[in-house]
């Protein structure tokens, strides 16, 4: 009589480690290369992105400037209600910081990237090496020259400018010298604002601008460009500022100097200007409205990162805030 087969120990292990890998196997060829699991992977920046995994880049010229600090938080708070990834990086004024950090975004590939250049022409080069990565491109309240952009979100500066003339022309009853402080040399705020000014004040007659000297849309260099204008010349019955930073440094150096009566008229309306018209120290401000470029900003780039279409130009409106 045989007795049943009974294989041994080893054997039997040797069966189960055999079955292990060809089950291993067989679920390998399922997944090869090129299969969905792996274009989920390497194909997500090229892909338009699932709801919430859109990643938008913010490069502002400065944070150390109200107006920025307000665009910013606009951005911040949209991004947080859409579900979008917010990376802002600060260039501090400088323009090869600028360029350094967008090419970090770049290489941190973001699917959109929001530009407020510190140089309008600085900027191009970098701008186009984002756009042929394929990453869209918003400039927000300065334009870029140079390179082209998905989109421009700003206030009409021109406008703006030809406004503030209007309102300064009238205050001064259709005469007077004025001091006009220009902001960074290069950026099309400054540009803009100033050409719309200008061109106002010229057509005007009875007012004229005394001088015009850049301070960098900065209130200590406002302050002392005051100063040794003040120095100079005090026969001035008015000045505009092309920020309200500058402006806030023009009054403090006029009341240094004594000089009373001088209207001063800002752009932006921060907080701290408005205050300053309140508290009759500044005539008036142009109003904009930062926060609602950086919400306008993170909307386009949704919509840019869905397919969808969306306008060259992109305005936000305008107002003028004056005393009461």
């Amino acid at each position: 009589m045989h007795k049943p087969f009974q294989p041994s120990l080893s054997k039997m292990f040797a069966a189960l480690v055999a079955g292990s890998l060809a089950l291993g196997l067989a679920a390998c060829s399922k997944e090869g290369p090129g299969s969905a699991a792996d274009a989920g992977a390497s194909g997500a920046s090229a892909a338009a992105p699932a709801s919430g995994a859109l990643t938008v880049g913010l490069s502002i010229s400065t944070l150390n400037n109200p107006f920025f600090v307000s665009l910013k938080k606009g951005a911040e708070d949209e991004a947080q209600k859409d579900g979008v990834t917010l990376i802002t990086v600060d260039a501090q004024n400088d323009p090869a910081k600028q360029q350094a950090s967008v090419e970090d975004l770049i290489e941190k590939k973001v699917n959109v990237i929001l530009i407020n250049p510190t140089d309008s022409s600085a900027v191009a080069n970098v701008v186009k090496e984002a756009t042929s990565k394929g990453i869209k491109v918003i400039s927000l309240d300065r334009s870029v020259n140079g390179a082209d952009v998905s989109s421009h979100i700003a206030s009409d500066n021109k406008a703006g400018g030809k406004m503030a003339a209007d309102f300064l022309a009238d205050k001064l009853g259709g005469k007077g010298n004025i001091v006009e402080l220009q902001g960074i040399p290069g950026s099309s705020a400054a540009n803009e604002r100033g050409a719309g000014f200008d061109d106002e004040i010229a057509a005007k007659g009875g007012v004229k601008i005394a001088t015009k000297q850049p301070a960098d849309f900065d209130r200590a260099k406002g302050l002392s460009v005051m100063e040794n204008i003040i120095q100079g010349n005090k026969d001035i019955q008015g000045v505009f500022a092309q920020n309200d930073e500058m402006a806030l440094g023009a009054v403090k150096a006029l009341q240094a100097a004594g000089l009373k009566n001088v209207a001063v008229v800002g752009f932006d309306a921060t907080d701290d200007a408005i205050a300053a018209v309140k508290a009759g120290q500044m005539a008036a401000t142009v109003q904009q409205q930062p926060e609602l470029i950086g919400q306008y900003g993170v909307q386009t780039a949704k919509k840019l990162a869905d397919g969808q279409t969306v306008d060259k130009f992109i305005p936000v409106p305008l107002n003028l805030y004056k005393q009461q």
